[in-house]
């Protein structure tokens, strides 16, 4: 099977083919279909023979991937899309061909030492001293959970007699908290927001107090959001962070949609207090033009991480010399190198191209926002801070929404599912995509 053989070549050649194909061109939106119907027209793909790599490769450009959503196309705009910059595409090639394993320093450390001057960019434009790291993970449920379990380590060292332990967060945090609350057995503390949907300090401060003068739980975790998911609100760092330390309480920011933001000068002020974090998470495959799957976690002190994740064995002493293996920082330990292709873009490229981006997908919004307000049958849900946009349509049920959004998947126009707020149905544009155009904006409201 290790043989490069004639077949093999021209298979090579067919993949790339495909993917240059892919990206010269604009993205199909395509959509999904039952398995049953795939069944019908492809049967069992698995077979003792073998379909051969032409027949495989043309299996899944023919039929599987025209069955998936394009999340690059510029009018999919549903949850938090994605939209690899071709470079990071065309790394990402290079890096499953390059067969690299990046759990160790041993073992990856050219790709370690690459990622980790990613790591630092982001770890400057938070503000974070240089003694400050972390690892790519898979993405920011991965990370959340990682960065929590080091939280609770530290406070079982501060608390060694504290019953119940608990986190704290918005009642608009992410789900990946209540998932990593479940994992780890602890409880959660869900502070209400304000008018404005934000994570007061103060609010947050007196939950806390309430909490440990009732019971004999304790708050070792304080998460802030950085955009949330459905509208893109950003809560009150500064506030928070305050709050969480002077009560000696880990502070963690889940940026995993908004942080990426901070290499936007417009609306860098926002995330005022981000500094201040113990930890914080960003995805680059959600905001930064990288591929999946890719959450940068990062640490003030990264130590802490290190004594927390390490795993022991007698196979893995040799690789415990104090070079920086990213498998110590988080809940793993094989890894991809994952953090490389959004490495080759941002050095291919350059920062202030990835300044300008944002800046772009953040004028979009605005002007889709705009568009929104003078829409006779459209209201804003809210103003939009970052790049989400979130409206309803005027006389609309539930029903109503799902099947415009579905008309619009099957005329290919585009990909908005329906969501909620506040029980109410609502429409949202997360424009992630610096190739999304206000033209593409005025498509969909067209429709509406």
């Amino acid at each position: 099977m290790h043989e490069f053989t004639a077949e093999v070549e021209a298979l090579a050649q067919e993949v790339l083919a495909y993917s240059l194909d892919r990206l010269k061109n604009d993205p199909p939106l395509d959509g999904p279909r039952t398995a049953q119907d795939l069944f019908s027209e492809l049967g069992n793909t698995i077979t003792p023979a073998g379909l051969g790599g032409h027949d495989a490769l043309a299996v899944f450009t023919n039929v599987l991937a025209k069955a998936c959503i394009s999340t690059d196309h510029p009018r999919n705009l549903a949850f938090i899309p994605s939209a690899p910059s071709e470079y990071a595409n065309l790394f990402d090639l290079v890096v499953g061909a390059s067969a690299l394993y990046g759990g160790s320093w041993q073992e990856g450390a050219g790709a370690v030492f690459a990622e980790n001057q990613a790591l630092r960019w982001l770890s400057d434009l938070a503000g974070l001293p240089q003694s400050a790291g972390g690892v790519f993970v898979q993405g920011g449920t991965v990370g959340n959970l990682s960065a929590l379990v080091v939280a609770r380590a530290q406070a079982r060292k501060k608390y060694p007699d504290a019953q119940r332990w608990v986190i704290a967060c918005s009642e608009e945090a992410h789900s990946s908290i209540t998932t990593a609350a479940n994992v780890m057995d602890v409880d959660v503390l869900r502070v209400p927001v304000s008018e404005n949907g934000k994570l007061m300090g103060d609010a947050l401060a007196k939950a806390i107090d309430g909490l440990h003068a009732t019971t004999s739980k304790r708050v070792f975790a304080v998460v802030a959001t950085s955009g949330t998911t459905n509208l893109g609100i950003i809560d009150d760092l500064k506030g928070i962070g305050a709050a969480a330390h002077a009560r000696g309480i880990w502070f963690h920011v889940d940026g995993a949609y908004g942080l990426a933001a901070l290499c936007a000068p417009s609306v860098r002020e926002k995330f005022a207090g981000v500094e201040d974090a113990d930890s914080f998470i960003v995805d680059p495959h959600k905001w930064l033009f990288a591929p999946f799957d890719a959450c940068a976690l990062i640490y003030r002190e990264p130590e802490l991480a290190r004594e927390v994740h390490t795993q022991h064995a007698s196979y893995l002493d040799t690789l415990h010399d104090g070079s920086w293996s990213p498998s110590d920082y988080a809940i793993q330990l094989t890894r991809r190198t994952r953090g490389l292709p959004f490495w080759f873009s941002l050095a291919a490229h350059g920062t202030d191209a990835y300044t300008d981006a944002m800046e772009h997908t953040i004028s979009v919004a605005k002007s889709a926002a705009d568009l929104i307000r003078v829409h006779p049958n459209l209201e804003l849900v809210c103003e939009p801070e970052l790049s989400i946009v979130a409206f309803t349509r005027n006389g609309w049920s539930a029903k109503d929404y799902q099947s415009w959004a579905d008309t619009l998947l099957a005329d290919q126009v585009g990909f908005i599912p329906p969501s909620s707020h506040h029980g109410q149905s609502i429409l949202r544009f997360a424009i992630v995509n610096p190739w999304t155009k206000v033209s593409d904006i005025k498509i969909i409201l067209d429709r509406l």
